[in-house]
């Protein structure tokens, strides 16, 4: 998992001034908010590891605590500094008592908190301010995939997880990357896609949705291929088919859908913070908003799917 640490040493009459900083009621407001939202998660994220059905989702879901702890205490220290006192943290969020619904409640909670806080930097003046709140929102991002994982694969073992480790997981969680790196994640992501499409057709037919992203990761392949032979780094084979697990529904294969796209935005965002080539910069930037369209496909399916 990607995890993000935090140094957060805000200034007051720094970069946008001080008055100006207090005056920004709407900023506390947002601020007051996260740190109810973190204060909630913490507590449910206990409950729910007490209640995974396996010591691997258990450990991950209080690996996941510890990072809301380390936002709950950077939004805290924010708070101090633009208001001078100490928040008052409520539960603000119930948590269900079933670990099913428990998790699926965490991974839409998760995707929201994504966005609220990618709105908080929008809006933050303070450089620091905007820096933590990007690190926070990629880290809601991730505990997202972990939770839609939980949620498909209830009783998945470290085993499968480790089968996700040499892709777009293995990139996040990765503490550095060269271009090399990020190539080879690149398009091992796309192999396992393609794998994962192949069998899905073979299991369930000719879904269009499914048939047009995969010809799209057909193209998106040899934009990588491209960039392999112009920088000299070997492509690496393509042994996706033994990470290939059928889903038992099609409503699952778009949830898988769904957990894959989400984890290449990551992987290509993360990239996109490195000084890369322009060229390289671009086929990144390219794919990274091909899933974001992707995403909105499998999400429409799944919504579809949802209502049969």
């Amino acid at each position: 998992m990607y995890r993000n640490q935090y140094g957060y040493t805000f200034n007051p009459y720094g970069y946008d001034g001080y008055f100006r900083i207090q005056n920004d009621q709407s900023l506390v407001k947002d601020v007051e908010k996260a740190i109810n939202g973190e204060y909630s998660a913490i507590a449910c994220y206990n409950k729910l590891a007490d209640l995974a059905p396996t010591q691997q989702a258990r450990q991950q879901i209080y690996e996941i605590r510890q990072d809301e702890i380390r936002h709950y205490e950077a939004f805290s220290n924010i708070y101090k500094q633009l208001t001078g006192k100490q928040p008052s943290p409520k539960i603000t969020e119930p948590c269900p008592d079933q670990y099913r619904d428990g998790i699926e409640g965490a991974f839409f909670d998760e995707q929201k908190t994504t966005d609220f806080y990618h709105e908080i930097e929008r809006k933050a003046q303070d450089l620091s301010i905007k820096e933590t709140f990007r690190q926070a929102a990629a880290d809601e991002q991730n505990h997202a995939v972990w939770f839609l994982y939980f949620h498909t694969f209830p009783q998945m073992g470290r085993s499968e997880i480790r089968q996700q480790e040499y892709r777009a997981t293995g990139a996040l969680s990765a503490s550095s990357l060269t271009l090399a790196d990020m190539l080879i994640y690149a398009v091992q992501d796309e192999y396992l896609a393609q794998a994962r499409y192949e069998d899905i057709r073979r299991e369930f037919g000719d879904i269009q949705t499914f048939v047009r992203i995969q010809e799209a990761e057909k193209r998106h392949i040899s934009a990588l291929n491209t960039l392999f032979t112009r920088y000299q780094i070997p492509i690496p084979s393509d042994e996706a088919s033994q990470y290939v697990t059928t889903p038992a529904s099609v409503k699952a294969a778009y949830a898988a859908g769904v957990q894959g796209e989400i984890e290449n935005i990551s992987m290509y965002e993360k990239f996109l913070l490195y000084d890369l080539p322009e060229d390289v910069r671009t086929v990144f930037t390219q794919l990274r908003n091909a899933s974001l369209n992707h995403l909105a496909a499998f999400r429409r399916g799944l919504a579809r799917k949802g209502e049969s």
